[in-house]
C-alpha cells in the first residue's frame, strides 16, 4: 500500500475527490481526503497538503491548508515551500535540537514576510488557513494560522482528557486577506514533548469536525476510532461517516505514529 515517496504535495484544484474517499500512504504517513458530497452542494475542493519525511534523520514535515473562495492561496503556499525545500530540509537535518525549532520558525517567518510573497498574496483571490507541523526526535512543533487542527493522541494524555494541541483561530488567513501583511502578524506556535510509547500525530481541516451531526466534534471519538481499527481503516471509517452524514465541506487528514523510547516528563513526586 505504501509508496516510497519522500516529498508529496497536492491541492484540490488538481483532483477534488468530491464524492470520493481517497487514502494514500507515504512511508509511515497516511493522507486521507474527501472532497465533500455533491448532493449537499459541493463542487470543488480548496484544501491542500504537503509532506516531507526522512526516516534516517528522524523527522517529518507536514502542511495542511484549508482555502476558500478559490484554491489560489493554497497553491502559492505550496509553491513557496517547494521553492525553499532545500534550505528547509537543511534545517530539518541539523542535529542541534535546542536551536532547531527557533531556526525553523525564523525561516518560515522570513518566507511569509518576504516582499515577494506578500506581493503574490495581494494578487490572488481568496485566502487560506495554514497549519505546519514538524516532528523532530521526541518533540512535535507547530506553526498555525487559522482554524486547522492538530491533535496528539496517546493513552497517557487521553486518560487526562487532553487531545488537541493548537487552538483554532478564526478570521486569520494567508492570501488576499493576509495576517502577514498587517502591522503585527498573528499566528500561533508551540512545542510539545512526546510521551513514552506510541504517539499519534493527527492534522485535519475542519470538514471532519464541522460535519452535520458532529460525529467528530469531540476528539475522544477520533481517538477511539484508532483504538478500534487499524490506521488506514480508521481514517476510511471517519471519512465514510462524514460522507454518510452529508458533509459538504472537504476534509484533508494527515496522520502518523511515532514510538518514543524515552520517558516523558513526570512530576517530581512520581519519580522513583
Amino acid at each position: 500500500m505504501g509508496k516510497h515517496i519522500e516529498d508529496y504535495s497536492w491541492v484540490g484544484s488538481q483532483e477534488d475527490f468530491v464524492d470520493t474517499i481517497n487514502i494514500l500512504q507515504l512511508h509511515h504517513i497516511l493522507v486521507g481526503r474527501y472532497g465533500g458530497n455533491s448532493n449537499a452542494g459541493q463542487y470543488k475542493n480548496e484544501d491542500g497538503c504537503l509532506i516531507w519525511c526522512n526516516d534516517k534523520e528522524d523527522w517529518e514535515f507536514a502542511i495542511i491548508l484549508d482555502a476558500h473562495n478559490t484554491s489560489e492561496s493554497a497553491e502559492i503556499i505550496l509553491e513557496l515551500f517547494n521553492a525553499e525545500k532545500m534550505q528547509i530540509k537543511n534545517i530539518l537535518s541539523s542535529s542541534a535540537t535546542r536551536q532547531f525549532f527557533q531556526r525553523l520558525e525564523d525561516k518560515i517567518l522570513n518566507m511569509f514576510l518576504s516582499v515577494e510573497f506578500l506581493s503574490v498574496c495581494r494578487n490572488v483571490t481568496g485566502e487560506t488557513a495554514c497549519l505546519i507541523v514538524v516532528r523532530k526526535h521526541r518533540y512535535v512543533w507547530w506553526f498555525s494560522v487559522g482554524d486547522c487542527i492538530l491533535y496528539l493522541f496517546t493513552p497517557e494524555l487521553a486518560a487526562l482528557g487532553q487531545y488537541q494541541l493548537n487552538q483554532r483561530q478564526f478570521y486569520e488567513w494567508i492570501g488576499q486577506v493576509n495576517t502577514f501583511d498587517q502591522d503585527v502578524p498573528c499566528y500561533s506556535i508551540g512545542i510539545r514533548e512526546l510521551r513514552k510509547g506510541e504517539n499519534r500525530i493527527f492534522l485535519t481541516t475542519d470538514g471532519l469536525i464541522e460535519c452535520p451531526n458532529e460525529p467528530y466534534s469531540n476528539p475522544m471519538n477520533i481517538y477511539n476510532t484508532f483504538a478500534n481499527s487499524k490506521d488506514d481503516e480508521s481514517i476510511r471509517c471517519m471519512l465514510n461517516t462524514i460522507q454518510n452524514n452529508d458533509v459538504r465541506d472537504s476534509t484533508t487528514i494527515v496522520s502518523w505514529t511515532v514510538n518514543s523510547l524515552e520517558e516523558g516528563s513526570q512530576p517530581s513526586n512520581n519519580i522513583s
